[in-house]
């Protein structure tokens, strides 16, 4: 009873078991979608798949959905039906006894004569005396023990298998090298097919191919009447831009109902929206190319934003072309995955195609059961072995095709030079004729886009191509540079010049050339200044500054310029970057060069500058830079040089007799030298009138004697040196009108200096004197004189009486007690400096030099007030505006501090920036 019980309770439980096992099926299953998600973002990466690739995801898709479907009816159905074998030898013979202690009396059957058909063969119809949950437990031990493994696990293996392939098929896509490279790409893509100034660009080129398609004699035909375009042909307009996008999309109708994706899908680029457009077949579209278009009014022309968004695709093209030519990682990673894929496939049908023949429908089973149920073998039959074997052989096809396209992409990788990509099929058909050539990883993306769709590579081309990137910066230059706002910048020199400074502009803007009326044009950091035919309109342009510009100049320009061009500064690294046709400016005047002009290792030569020759009516030249001697080719041009500046900025000028072939100079300046003593060159220059030798190493004058000759000498500048004394022989220098003899170390003045009666400029500050000699008074003709920065306790009263011309005195800085009473007798006064000496009060004498009044007088704030009261008003009268006027008066004047208005000092800043 108590095993009777036990069976009953075997059989609710498998009842309810049953009743569980749909709900256990709807929690197991779930959706393809879902497994489809986690592959990869089709919208992302569809560009970079060929229709090889499109379809292995499509086989995988099957192969998933075949395994799916196998292990579900798996889950849901599987099992086998087993029923008991009998035989005389093993089951129920007519010998077989059970003991009597056996708990299994109920299976004993009653002795009867059906027994004697055992022995004549199988059973048909025989009462086995098994229990339904007998029947279960041999159905769920066979099924572990007889089905082979595959029969119950391969459709769980070849699910793993699918998912394998799938991860396989995207892998490129996600591998931490070539990820960042591939969104990289992508985005750039879409930008570039976005971009309005892809759609003018590719306009544009079209254009001019089908003009010069066209033969001359068909030029005088009356155009073609062209058909209206069909209102499928649309063109919606970009978000982000609005402008036109440029992304083609092939739909097989005219019909706008169901626009297909564009090639480039907005999720390329996360900024902006990408828009569509219809078109018929190309078919039709070559029969429209052949009608000849309308050049008679320009395209509308990019805002300023589309404007600038292009020239930083261009930058941003040109990075990631460079970062991607380096490398070919994403090469190197599709083709393992591909060899992987290959191998995985052999591997698979390897052993699944032996195990197919394995599936069969009936199997025996022998369990150790015999004690339980009376019987050692049954016979089972497996109810889903026909519809798993034809879904496995569905499945062996499916991985089979999957791996001839897989040998078919290995063939393509080995037979195609994928690291190399050349645009030589526009070449062909002329456009962008200078898109350069590609490679590594760069070149494998583009041959992958081909397979997509080859206009996607066209597109990128235009941000490729540098006559694209020129034609974009000439037109960005027309709308931002226009004449307008050149002429708003236009301000004046010292000169009163007419003055246009531009800095750090990409190139010259057209607008430059109709400034008619411009005198002085400075271009400084110009990668490529070109100066045009259209220079003529120039006709007031004097004066050219090139800082650091590479100017080329067309031959028309050249003849412009060699007419009318009459100063030029440029301002250099080295000579190589002088351009070649400075040398035939004929017409040149006044030419000064900044930068190293010596040979590189050349000590001997020191020139790297080419012939003057052609330079005949040059009288000024300025050379700032390290010249180690005077050139010999100077001497071309000694007929008209009259000035000549050597700034060396520290080196030591080494030779120096070139200076004799000057014989027609002028003016001569040597500073920064590294001299020592005056040149005996200089005995030749007969028509000397001006000698700077200032910021040398003079220590001595001795051979000021030997300057007797150079009757003309009028000025002699010596500051910033390091003289002790000055000779006697001065007083040779009978012509002498100034003497700058500041900051040096002299101690005394000899009687001969004062024997210069033309004399009227005497600068003596930043020395070592202690006192004036009374002979000062002989220079009747003196207007200036500076003895600030010495050790001067007292003034002779010579100075006073005598020197009545005087208009500037400088004796700030020295050890005056106080100032003499003659001091009034100086009529002309009109600036005296006094600050920083010993002075307790001024002398009221102030009052008769009414030149001082409005701030001639400079002075401690507090020695005023020593004046009785009305001088003082008087000295102090108009003091701010005069104040003003003189400082604005004290600037050096030179053209490296030009006047800016507020807008052009913006512009500067923000070009300095960029800098």
């Amino acid at each position: 009873m108590e095993m009777i019980q036990l069976f009953e309770d075997d059989r609710l439980s498998t009842k309810k078991n049953l009743k569980v096992l749909p709900t256990t099926y709807q929690k197991v299953m779930f959706t393809l979608s879902e497994l489809w998600s986690v592959s990869e973002r089709q919208g992302r990466y569809k560009l970079l798949k060929p229709w090889w690739e499109v379809f292995m995801d499509y086989l995988v898709l099957l192969m998933l959905m075949v395994s799916v479907l196998a292990g579900t009816l798996l889950l849901s159905k599987d099992g086998v039906v087993c029923v008991p074998v009998h035989s005389l030898s093993s089951n129920y013979s007519s010998n077989f006894e059970i003991p009597s202690d056996s708990p299994t009396s109920p299976f004993i059957s009653d002795t009867s004569p059906s027994h004697s058909i055992l022995a004549e063969g199988p059973a048909k119809g025989r009462r086995t005396n098994l229990d339904f949950q007998q029947y279960v437990y041999i159905s769920q031990v066979c099924y572990h023990e007889a089905l082979p493994w595959f029969s119950r696990f391969l459709p769980y293996v070849t699910l793993l298998q699918s998912l394998l392939l799938l991860a396989s098929g995207c892998f490129w896509f996600h591998f931490p090298l070539t990820s960042a490279r591939i969104e990289h790409f992508l985005a750039i893509l879409g930008k570039c097919c976005e971009s309005p100034w892809t759609s003018r660009a590719l306009s544009r080129t079209a254009k001019l191919d089908s003009a010069h398609s066209q033969p001359p004699e068909e030029e005088q035909v009356m155009r073609p009447q062209v058909p209206p375009v069909p209102a499928s042909i649309t063109r919606q307009s970009s978000l982000d831009s609005g402008t036109d996008s440029p992304l083609l999309v092939r739909t097989g109708s005219m019909s706008t109902t169901a626009a297909q994706p564009s090639p480039c899908p907005s999720t390329l680029s996360r900024c902006s929206t990408l828009s569509s457009l219809s078109i018929p077949e190309p078919a039709s579209l070559l029969k429209t190319a052949q009608v000849i278009p309308e050049v008679s009014r320009p395209g509308p022309t990019l805002d300023r934003s589309d404007g600038e968004q292009a020239r930083a695709l261009f930058e941003r093209v040109r990075r990631f072309r460079s970062h991607c030519e380096s490398s070919d990682i994403i090469y190197k990673v599709y083709t393992t995955q591909t060899v992987f894929k290959v191998l995985k496939v052999i591997v698979i049908v390897s052993y699944t195609a032996p195990l197919l023949g394995s599936i069969t429908f009936s199997h025996m089973c022998q369990p150790h059961s015999f004690a339980l149920t009376g019987y050692q073998v049954f016979q089972c039959s497996h109810s889903l072995s026909s519809v798993l074997r034809k879904l496995m052989q569905a499945y062996v096809c499916l991985v089979g095709l999957y791996g001839l396209l897989g040998i078919y992409t290995l063939y393509w990788i080995v037979h195609k030079s994928l690291r190399q990509y050349s645009f030589q099929c526009l070449r062909d058909v002329g456009s962008m004729l200078d898109a350069p050539d590609l490679s590594n990883d760069l070149a494998f993306l583009l041959h992958m886009t081909d397979q997509y769709d080859p206009l996607l590579a066209q597109r990128l081309s235009v941000f490729l191509s540098p006559v694209s990137e020129t034609r974009l910066m000439e037109e960005s230059l027309e709308r931002r540079w226009n004449a307008t706002r050149l002429r708003s910048m236009i301000t004046s020199d010292h000169q009163g010049r007419s003055l246009l400074q531009l800095v750090a502009v990409p190139r010259l803007p057209p607008a430059l050339f109709t400034l008619s009326q411009l005198e002085v044009l400075k271009l400084e950091l110009i990668g490529d200044a070109k100066l045009t035919a259209q220079i003529s309109n120039m006709s007031a342009l004097r004066e050219l500054h090139l800082y650091h510009c590479s100017a080329a100049v067309e031959p028309t320009a050249l003849v412009v310029l060699q007419e009318r061009l009459e100063s030029l500064h440029l301002t250099f690294t080295q000579a190589a970057e002088i351009p070649s046709w400075v040398y035939s400016l004929r017409g040149l005047q006044e030419l000064h060069l900044t930068g190293r002009l010596a040979s590189e290792g050349s000590v001997g030569r020191g020139w790297a500058l080419g012939s003057l020759r052609h330079l005949r009516h040059l009288r000024v030249l300025t050379l700032r830079g390290m010249v180690q001697r005077i050139p010999a080719e100077l001497s071309e041009i000694a007929g008209s040089l009259v000035r000549l500046e050597i700034h060396n900025e520290g080196t030591r000028l080494l030779v120096l007799t070139g200076l004799r072939r000057l014989v027609g100079l002028a003016e001569l300046e040597l500073q920064g030298c590294q001299l020592e003593r005056l040149p005996s060159a200089l005995l030749a220059l007969t028509r000397l009138r001006s000698l700077d030798l200032q910021h040398n190493c003079l220590r001595t004058l001795e051979e000021l004697l030997g300057l007797q000759h150079l009757r003309r000498l009028s000025c002699l500048r010596l500051a910033h040196n390091r003289v002790l004394a000055l000779p006697a022989s001065v007083g040779v220098l009978r012509a002498l009108e100034l003497l700058d003899l500041s900051h040096n170390q002299l101690q005394n003045l000899p009687p001969a200096l004062f024997t210069l009666h033309r004399l009227r400029r005497l600068l003596l500050g930043g020395n070592l004197l202690e006192e004036l000699p009374a002979e000062v008074g002989a220079l009747t003709l003196l207007s200036e004189l500076d003895l600030s920065g010495n050790r001067i306790e007292s003034l002779p009263k010579e100075l006073f009486t005598s020197c009545v011309e005087l208009r500037i005195l400088n004796v700030a800085n020295n050890s005056l007690g106080t100032l003499q009473p003659g001091l009034g007798s100086l009529s002309h006064l009109s600036q005296l400096d006094v600050h920083g000496n010993n002075l307790e009060e001024l002398p009221v004498e102030l009052g008769c030099c009414s030149g001082l009044r409005g701030g001639g007088l400079l002075v401690e704030s507090w020695l005023l007030h020593t004046l009785p009261g009305h001088i003082r008003d008087f000295l102090q009268q108009t003091h701010s505006t005069s104040c003003a006027s003189s400082e604005a008066n004290s600037r050096p004047v030179s053209d490296s501090f030009p006047t800016f208005s507020t807008a052009q000092w913006s512009f500067l800043s923000a070009a300095e920036s960029r800098i």
